[in-house]
Formats: C-alpha cells, structure tokens, sequence
C-alpha cells in the first residue's frame, strides 16, 4: 500500500472520528437512561445543557431550553402512561419563558409523581420546571435560582424600578417597563399556581413573589440551606446514578479541562472517612 493511501485512510479516520463518537456516546447515553428507567421504574427524561460559551466559525453558542427542548419534553411527557412516574434530570442555565412554561405545566398536569433531580444547577426557567415537580432531590452543593423574568439583557425589576424613579424617562424605558410589569405579574402568577400542588394558597403566592420580584440577582444560586425555609418539597441527596449521568453529556472542547484531581489512597480500616493518618515527623538530631 502506497504513502499516499496510508495517508487518505488516515484523514478519512480523522474526518469520521467526531461522528463514531457521538455514536458511542449517543449509545452509551441509551443504555444508562434505559438501566435508569428500569430502576426508578419510571420514565427518566433529561434536560441537560453546558453552560460554557464555546465557537463556530467565530460565531459565540450556548445552550439553553428552547422550543425543541419544549416540544420533546411534552412528547415523553404525553408518551408515559397515566400513573407511572417521572424523573427528570434538570443541568440548565434557563432559557425561553414560553418554553419551561410549557413544560411545567405539563409536568404538574401528569398523572403520576414527578420528581426533579438537580446534580449540580437548575436556573431560572430550569426552576420553574423544578417547582411543578412533586419532589426536588438537589445535591448538597446544587442551587436553584430566582426566576425574575429578563427582558432582553436586563432584569424586568430592573427597569420597573428604573422607570418608578423621579425625573424624566425616554419612551424607550416607558415601554420597557410596562413590558416588565406585565412579565413579572405573568411569572408570578404562573409560579403560584403551580405551587398550589406543595403548599397552601397564600404561602404559594408569597414564595412566587419571593422567586420572581427580583429579590436576587438574576445568576444568584440558590443553595439548600436557603431553598428548605421556602417550604419547597426539597430533598438534599442525589443518588450516584444521576450525578454520573452528567459525564455522558461532556462539553465538546477545544481544550483540554483546566480541573484535574487525585481522589487519594482510601483511609486505613477503623479511621473515619476524611481523616488520614498523621504523617510520621522525620527525626531530628541536633
């Protein structure tokens, strides 16, 4: 065989590396969600996004939930049967409101329980779909956020409280803030709503009002220790399966990860787990 089809072989491998693994991953994927399923005995459902920016063609993507997330969503939602139970395992920065609407409200409209599985982080409309759930499991370093809209860069509390401040305002911020308004009444009343299923009537308002006004910066985590005094259905545990589904969904990189660690030699029998033994001191002689 000639160098140069050695060398056309090489560059078809090449070319074709990227597709054969997505196809493994892709497989692999199946495979645990199915395993998943079978354990649960429910119907596992993931929305997982990566947050970090990354280019093509010097062109600036991130994920987030869209409309085809929306519409598969409410497609494995419509496909389980009345009864069985759900999981939904929430990775996601948030995204469009129309969308995490829709899926909520598909979520508290199913017959079955509901249950929320957050490993690391669900934002903003990932919370919204997290509250129509009958029960949250977050990780004990998870976080939620507030669920404030945003009209586009900028928080809609922002610009009502813009707009409310004395002085003149140019018709731009006008309209903005009659936008906002309208936004936050709208995600307000949606939250409410779907928080009558946990709690009563007037503590579902006070906590929507609470998640949607603005009392946070849009990007602020909600961590457990804030989340459990909301009397949300919180549960601080996630179980080992669903946390290493994360790594079936990797970042595509151009670079390798900036995060490397060695988990070190496991403690000796009858030492409590995090503690080592005392390294013996070298000897010293005057």
């Amino acid at each position: 065989m000639s160098w140069w089809s050695l060398l056309w072989i090489a560059l078809l491998l090449i070319a074709i590396q990227p597709l054969l693994q997505r196809r493994l991953i892709a497989g692999a994927r199946r495979r645990a969600l199915e395993r998943l399923s079978r354990e649960r005995d429910a119907t596992v459902i993931t929305l997982i996004h990566r947050q970090e920016t990354i280019s093509l063609l010097g062109v600036p993507l991130m994920r987030h939930i869209d409309i085809d997330d929306s519409e598969s969503v409410l497609r494995a939602i419509r496909e389980t049967p009345p009864g069985r139970a759900i999981e939904i395992v929430l990775h996601t920065p948030g995204g469009l409101v129309l969308a995490a609407r829709q899926i909520a409200a598909a979520i508290a409209d199913h017959d079955g329980k509901v249950t929320a599985v957050v490993p690391h982080y669900a934002m903003s409309g990932g919370t919204l779909i997290a509250l129509a759930c009958d029960e949250i499991l977050v990780d004990a370093h998870a976080a939620l956020g507030p669920i404030d809209p945003q009209i586009g860069p900028y928080p809609a509390a922002s610009l009502v409280s813009v707009a409310d401040r004395p002085g003149p305002h140019s018709d731009e911020t006008l309209i903005l803030a009659d936008i906002s308004r309208k936004a936050l009444h709208q995600v307000e009343s949606f939250a409410a709503q779907i928080l009558e299923q946990h709690m009563e009537p007037e503590k579902a308002k006070d906590v929507a009002r609470i998640l949607s006004s603005g009392l946070w910066t849009h990007d602020h985590p909600l961590l457990p220790d804030e989340l459990i005094p909301l009397a949300l259905p919180i549960e601080v545990g996630v179980p080992t399966e669903e946390r290493e589904l994360l790594a079936l969904y990797p970042q595509p990189r151009g670079r390798p990860s900036g995060v490397d660690y060695f988990p070190g030699r496991p403690p000796p029998p009858g030492l409590p787990p995090g503690r080592e033994s005392p390294r013996p001191r070298p000897s010293r002689t005057r």
